[in-house]
């Protein structure tokens, strides 16, 4: 059968391409992120698990954030690859990265998963997770669970974005919500009248996490622009390695992530220890609880803005492939306009509306203290997400065009320079509310960096001669 080619990329309005492409993987990562957040959710509202279930969901979140960095730099690697070796023409180099791709994802989550079930007990009170003795057991069992579906997570995850790459950004879209379907089914069922409580959660998200993989599995058996075949799945280390350094920005935003997380939580225990309040053994885990709801609602935002720039990455890689610079600067320009306005609007709902979005995560069942404190955190810890999304997209679209130590740099610069740094040092002289400052700090500073990218990159783009100059470096 002859395949279909995606020579539409260079063809179709720009616009029009970043709907049909963007809009999928939006929801796409809007549902990936809806697992744990409804997860926290139910857990919250359950009159037996409580504000300790959610600061267990809270320490368990940055360990599963782990698996989908390595996932994503996997599949975005793959997925950027794809789209540029179809562009040019080259369908071997494409069908054997994928085939690698598989391999890779495979492997990685298998030892993973054996990392997790052996260093259990370290791993969680590195995330805060003895914050007192309710949430710790509460926090092993769900990491128990949770850590048994790592491989159906990765293996979906990372499917994803090459699926989309394979011009299918809708079956994409499909499969990641049939998941998540089954997960909000499953929650309210085995975390209530069966009171399984984090077990329960867990159970309901590992099931959808399965259904997602079986589905990509069947994809991967369908595709249209790309065909696998048995030399697909035989490693080859040049291979791998052009297309890995293509998605290592998608691993260390992930992975720096983490290990921000890891000092936020960290000092937020510790100077929560030292407050008035929450210093008493009743109050202990609403430091820890509150920052994992803010969290949240932060990556319910970041989701948007990566999904935005992350539906772009098969178009600018085939046009970049293609030689077409024109329709890269005006997809460029279209990004960073599309996730100031989505940061806008993120900060208007955090600042306007905090009581009704800690409303959700079960505020009524909580004292008085939890209400107060989720309230400043929402509007403090929050109020540069127009920067915080202009920075992910940048980090982001950099990446689709190749700019793999450009896109590193700055990703570094956010997540482990500044993410650890400042909930280090501004506790020192604000207390627990240095830990709320540390994040909108971080985001003005890196955007001072980001600014000089993106005014070189235009630069860039708008030289003569330079068609086919970002396409060299990336296939190099």
């Amino acid at each position: 059968m002859e395949q279909k080619s995606n020579t539409f990329l260079e063809t179709e309005k720009i616009g029009t391409l970043m709907k049909k492409y963007a809009i999928p993987c939006i929801i796409s990562l809007l549902v990936a992120a809806l697992y744990n957040i409804v997860d926290q959710i139910f857990i919250a509202n359950a009159d037996y698990l409580g504000s300790y279930g959610n600061a267990a969901n809270t320490v368990v979140f940055p360990l599963t954030v782990v698996a989908l960095a390595i996932a994503v730099m996997i599949g975005d690697g793959c997925c950027a690859f794809v789209s540029i070796s179809l562009g040019a023409n080259r369908q071997r180099d494409a069908h054997q990265s994928i085939g690698n791709a598989i391999v890779l994802c495979v492997a990685s989550s298998i030892v993973l998963t054996a990392v997790y079930l052996i260093a259990m007990e370290p791993i969680l009170t590195l995330f805060g997770g003895k914050v007192n003795a309710q949430t710790y057991e509460n926090a092993k069992e769900y990491f128990f669970w949770i850590t048994l579906g790592v491989p159906f997570y990765m293996f979906g995850q990372a499917m994803n974005p090459i699926i989309r790459s394979d011009g299918s950004p809708k079956f994409a879209m499909a499969v990641t919500v049939a998941g998540a379907v089954t997960n909000i089914i499953l929650d309210p069922i085995l975390i209530y009248p069966m009171r399984m409580g984090m077990m329960g959660a867990a159970v309901a998200t590992v099931a959808g996490q399965i259904l997602t993989a079986a589905l990509s599995v069947w994809y991967l058996f369908h595709m249209k622009a790309v065909r696998l075949e048995k030399s697909s799945f035989s490693l080859q280390g040049g291979l791998t390695r052009r297309f890995l350094m293509m998605g290592i920005t998608s691993f260390l935003s992930q992975a720096s992530l983490v290990v921000s997380m890891a000092a936020v939580q960290n000092m937020c225990t510790k100077y929560g220890a030292a407050d008035a309040v929450f210093s008493m053994p009743e109050y202990s885990q609403i430091p820890l609880a509150v920052l994992g709801i803010v969290m949240k609602f932060f990556q319910i935002a970041i989701s948007v803005a990566v999904g935005m720039a992350a539906g772009c990455i098969p178009i600018v890689g085939y046009n970049i492939g293609a030689g077409r610079k024109d329709r890269a600067k005006q997809l460029f320009t279209y990004l960073l306009r599309g996730e100031a306005a989505l940061g806008l609007i993120a900060l208007m709902i955090a600042e306007l509306f905090p009581k009704q979005l800690i409303g959700i995560f079960g505020a009524a069942n909580e004292s008085a203290y939890y209400t107060e404190f989720a309230v400043k955190s929402f509007r403090i810890y929050l109020c540069m997400m127009v920067l915080a999304m202009v920075n992910k997209g940048t980090f982001i679209y950099l990446q689709a065009l190749g700019k793999a130590v450009q896109s590193t740099i700055i990703s570094l610069t956010r997540e482990v320079i500044l993410g650890v740094a400042l909930p280090i040092i501004l506790p020192v002289f604000f207390g627990l509310d240095g830990v709320l400052y540390s994040f909108p700090a971080a985001d003005i500073l890196t955007f001072a960096v980001a600014a000089i990218v993106i005014k070189r990159t235009y630069r860039e783009l708008n030289e003569p001669g330079r068609q086919k100059l970002i396409a060299k470096e990336a296939n190099a």
